[in-house]
């Protein structure tokens, strides 16, 4: 299994901003059992740095919500010569990030980090569809942050 990712940057509220965002991702990839990444296959992870704006019209256009969000997660599983990978993009705004770790009294960083978890999670079949499938991903949400010293969002 490969994990390999790209950082996109489309919004200059980003470079200041990099070399924290650079280290927490390497931090948060040394969890691949607890983030349930499959051993057998390859993934490809696009994660683009946004702002409002731009975020704002994928989520329109892709999940048909015409306002600005923290995070879209989007996947896409393709066969290469047997072997199975899944390509993904996490899409993150900056404004609505900031927005949202002030008005919940937490760091940007540490937002930005439940943000990564809460994406790959996704890419890995987790869902809150429902209230016992909320709960075992906030669960597995908090043990990951916890492990990188970021205390339980939810409160």
């Amino acid at each position: 299994m490969d994990i390999n990712h790209t950082i996109i940057i489309k919004s200059n509220q980003w470079p200041r901003r990099l070399v924290k965002v650079k280290k927490i991702i390497k931090r948060i990839f040394r969890y691949k059992k607890l983030l349930k990444f499959n051993y057998r296959l390859n993934y490809y992870c696009n994660i683009v740095l946004m702002n409002d704006s731009l975020i704002r019209k994928f989520n329109k256009q892709y999940k048909k919500q015409n306002k600005s969000t923290d995070v879209l997660t989007f996947i896409s599983k393709i066969k290469k010569n047997n072997v199975i990978e899944k390509h993904c993009d996490i899409m993150i705004s900056a404004e609505t990030t900031l927005n949202e770790a002030e008005k919940n009294n937490k760091s940007f960083y540490d937002h930005f980090a439940h943000l990564i978890i809460h994406s790959i999670l996704h890419i890995n079949g987790y869902s809150h569809n429902n209230d016992k499938y909320f709960s075992m991903m906030k669960n597995k949400e908090i043990k990951i942050l916890n492990k990188l010293g970021i205390s339980n969002p939810y409160l």
